[in-house]
């Protein structure tokens, strides 16, 4: 079995792992007594790609010090957006990641649901935009980079962005 990450004291989680992400633990790391809400996604590997069906497996590779500090600054960015947040959680999986394991999960906790969910849906998208992250798709007819993939752009973290 492999070991779970551990989380961190501080009010935001942000990590890459090659270690199972576990929604149990992440939510709990969210869970705070400030907190009346508490929004975790999970992305999970799916059996098709855009424009491919048959998928079987995918490989993430990060460019792991410029990611962490994308997924840092992500947390400043939602902190600034929203700052009745408690806490965010951003985590990635590299390596390979088997169909129905989750390859990133996002959690956000604050004191109404309003801002949970719209701060944990903002990462996630801000996350998908901008974190030097690539998946590699595994199918059936062989393997290759994902199809989907967009130029990655800057996280704007000053005011009115």
């Amino acid at each position: 079995m492999a070991a779970v990450i551990t989380a961190p004291g501080g009010p935001d989680w942000i990590a890459l792992t090659t270690e199972p992400l576990h929604v149990d633990a992440i939510s709990t790391w969210a869970t705070t007594p400030e907190a009346g809400a508490v929004v975790a996604f999970l992305g999970v590997v799916r059996n098709s790609g855009d424009g491919r069906s048959g998928v079987v497996a995918l490989t993430y590779e990060a460019y792991d010090h410029e990611a962490e500090r994308v997924l840092a600054e992500i947390a400043v960015d939602a902190r600034r957006r929203w700052p009745a947040i408690c806490r965010v959680a951003l985590l990635h999986r590299t390596g390979a990641i088997s169909l129905s394991e989750a390859s990133v999960a996002v959690a956000v906790s604050s004191p109404h649901r309003a801002v949970a969910f719209d701060a944990a849906r903002h990462c996630i998208d801000l996350l998908k935009e901008t974190v030097p992250i690539w998946k590699q798709e595994h199918w059936d007819g062989g393997l290759d980079w994902g199809l989907g993939a967009t130029p990655i752009r800057q996280v704007r973290t000053e005011a009115g962005a």
